[in-house]
């Protein structure tokens, strides 16, 4: 990862829910995926998406190698000028005006490199040397970066809004200002699936949500409506009529295609599996000191039925069987697009896809029914015991190669580093992409601050522990006095399953004697798995900048009424 950029993640408390993904993204194959539909306008948004993700790389990239106190006095939000207010792409009377075709007319270093915002118009030219995404902005230079906001979330914060207009030249001429005007344009996110409201939104463009710790364990089957969503961009929209999946295997010049009914001839397979998003209870591990990511409380897992066909069968007629041996890897791409305009991409490994004990499979239902939009219709890959980053949904294809797939969200996110790594010496070719997750349990209720009564002496608690790589919980402890004394869970529903192919999570349960004299507890649980893994006590030791594998003791403080 460019070292300009670690600096600028570094320093940019304010940015927190910004993925720096949206800034260097990798194609997750070298073929480039057309979609010929001669839509003009579908060209636009892909050209400004690139745009805008390099876009917004300079501005924090400017941001933080220029003196801040020379460059931006105060906010410009606040800012007037004959008591007008100044805003961030707003007309002023100062500044000369541009048509649309003076700014289209300056894309290149030569002629100087012009964008537009709203009512402004800004050269960026100083700022495309030594920025990791110029070649990515002289492809779209000389047009707005509006469909940008809507994409990411970034323009809400006001330094971006101030580096933005230190840039300012001139307003766009109003009549040409209306035909670019934002309500002209699709929102990308304008067809979203209808989402139910007890999902508690992380993020809302792309959407992430969670569902509440109390209802999560209310059932040992996720409901489809209730389980987590994690998405990185749009959820596209496919036609299952048209819909194919690619299978390639490398060296081979053969490229078998499936249409879903075609997948549905291969015998049908079902597995209960648990899914995780790595930034599962991120959110504590960020008060221990501040990371980069969204702020997942302890909902960001969800257990289904996953019914499909098995990878293995399929890679079978493909020509790959379980005695490979050159070939490593099987990657998997999306059909959702990133900000360069490839796919959403990640790999595992082949000894995983190809063992029979392993139960990947190409789903196409969940709990019984077709796969919501939400959540990968119509095939989700389903990697079991694997991090839900791996999980990957809108499945296009599929392919086996020697090497692991050279996404961004292989090769630089979705990776664990020590406590004494920041973003100034984060080097992602030395940690390992994260595949199997370590052991983890939560406190589902009561939640942290609660008021609880007591009854005949006790307090009830409840929450659930899993393990990746299809280990066994064995057992779950709980203490209220600071590990003095424990006490051992019981289980409420837990899968027959054996290890090495347990997937699914453990519910579990406990009534806790307490003493009448307390007025306040905290709580803690923690989960030992068949290998005998069990949960560090702390995040002090565990902290990583981007917050993944955040699984030490669950903790929660609540007030006691008797």
């Amino acid at each position: 990862m460019n070292s300009l950029l670690k600096s600028v993640f570094r320093k940019l408390p304010n940015l927190n829910k910004f993925n720096y993904s949206r800034v260097i993204s990798r194609s997750c194959f070298q073929q480039d995926r057309e979609r010929n539909d001669g839509n003009r306008q579908n060209h636009y948004w892909k050209t400004s998406i690139m745009f805008g993700s390099a876009l917004s790389g300079v501005f924090v990239y400017y941001f933080y190698i220029k003196d801040r106190h020379k460059l931006i006095c105060s906010s410009l939000l606040d800012l007037s000028e004959n008591g007008n207010v100044i805003g961030p792409g707003i007309f002023r009377n100062d500044l000369p005006t541009y048509t649309l075709a003076e700014v289209n007319n300056h894309s290149t270093k030569d002629t100087k490199i012009w964008v537009t915002y709203k009512e402004g118009v800004y050269d960026i030219t100083d700022f495309i040397e030594g920025h990791p995404g110029g070649e990515q902005i002289l492809m779209a230079a000389g047009s707005s970066v509006e469909p940008f906001w809507l994409i990411y979330g970034i323009h809400e914060n006001p330094h971006v809004y101030e580096i933005l207009e230190t840039l300012r030249i001139g307003n766009l001429n109003r009549d040409d200002q209306k035909e670019l005007s934002i309500e002209n344009m699709n929102d990308p996110y304008a067809k979203e699936p209808r989402r139910h409201t007890a999902l508690k939104p992380a993020s809302v463009k792309p959407f992430n949500a969670e569902l509440s710790p109390q209802l999560l364990c209310e059932n040992f089957l996720t409901p489809n409506e209730l389980f987590y969503v994690r998405n990185h961009l749009p959820v596209p929209e496919i036609d299952v009529d048209t819909y194919e999946l690619e299978i390639e295997v490398e060296d081979k010049s053969k490229i078998l295609t499936f249409t879903l009914d075609e997948l549905k001839k291969f015998p049908k397979h079902t597995i209960t599996a648990t899914i995780m998003c790595a930034g599962n209870r991120r959110s504590e591990m960020t008060k221990v000191k501040p990371v980069k990511g969204l702020s997942w409380g302890p909902g960001a897992i969800g257990t289904a039925q996953w019914t499909g066909v098995r990878l293995r069968d399929v890679l079978k007629l493909a020509g790959v069987t379980d005695d490979e041996e050159r070939l490593k890897h099987v990657q998997f791409e999306g059909i959702d697009f990133d900000a360069t305009s490839k796919q959403y991409g990640a790999s595992i490994p082949l000894w995983k896809a190809v063992d029979k004990r392993g139960d990947v499979i190409l789903a196409y239902e969940m709990n019984g029914v077709p796969i919501p939009r939400d959540h990968g219709y119509p095939v989700r890959v389903i990697v079991p015991g694997i991090v839900g980053a791996r999980n990957v949904k809108w499945l296009g294809k599929i392919y086996v190669s020697e090497s692991e797939s050279s996404s961004h969200w292989q090769q630089n996110d979705y990776k664990g580093f020590s406590p004494c790594v920041d973003w100034d010496t984060v080097d992602f070719t030395k940690s390992p992409a994260i595949q199997e997750l370590p052991v983890i349990s939560a406190i589902c209720r009561p939640l942290e601050g609660d008021k609880i009564h007591v009854e005949d002496g006790f307090i009830n608690v409840k929450g659930y522990a899993w393990s990746g790589g299809g280990q066994k919980i064995v057992r779950v402890d709980v203490t209220i006095d600071g590990g003095k004394t424990w006490q051992v869970a019981n289980f409420d529903a837990q899968d027959s399953a054996p290890p090495p192919r347990h997937w699914a999570w453990t519910l579990w349960s406990i009534k806790i004697p307490v003493n009448n004299e307390l007025n306040e507890v905290e709580i803690w649980a923690k989960a030992t798995d068949s290998s005998y893994n069990t949960q560090p006590e702390n995040f002090e030791n565990i902290w990583n900048l981007r917050g993944v594998l955040s699984n030490a003791y669950h903790k929660v403080k609540v007030k006691l009424i008797h």
